[in-house]
């Protein structure tokens, strides 16, 4: 996996409440919940993913979602996949695609932490 991937999942778990740090396997890692199901999801201290955690874009890049950190999630990949092969291309004539979207929308605001910024940088 690139840095710049595992940079943006760090930014993500900086920005979901759900993340929290603790020990999987006798290292230090995050834990939190996928953005869809809550199952658990696993990434190490150094963004690497443990479990299938995979980086959701709530808004489809194909619908105009950007990469903004309000725009993404973690997700298992089972719901990930599953997201993007039933709704992704289908979002704009699609009412069920644009009510996941809002749901992913809402759960993302609920769960929001304002990221932290150094002085020192």
């Amino acid at each position: 996996m690139s840095d710049s991937k595992r940079r943006r999942i760090l930014a993500i778990i900086a920005t979901d409440t759900t993340f929290e740090r603790t020990e999987h396997r006798g290292r230090e890692a995050w834990l939190g919940k996928c953005l869809h199901c809550n199952a658990h999801l696993w990434v190490g201290m150094d963004g690497e993913p443990i479990s299938r955690a995979t980086i959701e874009h709530i808004l489809p890049r194909t619908a105009g979602g950007t990469d903004a950190l309000e725009n993404l999630g973690l997700a298992c990949a089972r719901c990930n996949q599953g997201k993007g092969s039933r709704h992704d291309r289908n979002y704009p004539r699609d009412d069920r695609a644009r009510a996941l979207v809002e749901r992913l929308q809402a759960r993302r605001a609920e769960r929001w932490r304002a990221p932290e910024h150094a002085d020192s940088e």
